[in-house]
């Protein structure tokens, strides 16, 4: 299993393993429940995805497994949050980023539809 424990590894490769932690929408999508509360309980998170408890159970397991998340047992309760703020920034960052490249990819798309006709009409002179 590859984490974070060896820490000879290449720094390259420990980056890597994080965002095998977060390849994943529904790992994403529960970092970002709990990027928009101090605590998420389970009962929540259930609710929130629609997932099956052993199917979010195994995305939990991931994401503690890669440091992103903390767990609290609390009577019957559990409770996760991000083990970092960062975490929340990072998806911040990465929608910001998905934003400028859409952006960017739509732009393209307008500039070469509005070019096509043109070298159509030019080419058929």
């Amino acid at each position: 299993m590859e984490e974070f424990s060896d820490f000879r590894a290449p720094l390259y490769e420990v980056k890597a393993n994080l965002f095998k932690g977060l390849a994943h929408p529904v790992r994403i999508r529960v970092l970002e429940l709990l990027s928009a509360a101090p605590e998420v309980s389970v009962t929540e998170l259930l609710a929130a995805t629609g997932l099956e408890a052993s199917h979010l159970s195994q995305h939990l397991a991931v994401l503690r497994r890669y440091h992103l998340v903390k767990g609290e047992r609390r009577a019957l309760q559990m409770f996760y949050t991000l083990a970092y703020p960062q975490v929340a920034e990072l998806l911040s960052v990465a929608r910001l980023l998905l934003k400028e490249i859409l952006h960017t990819t739509r732009e393209q798309l307008e500039s070469s539809e509005t070019a096509l006709p043109a070298a159509t009409t030019a080419s058929t002179r």
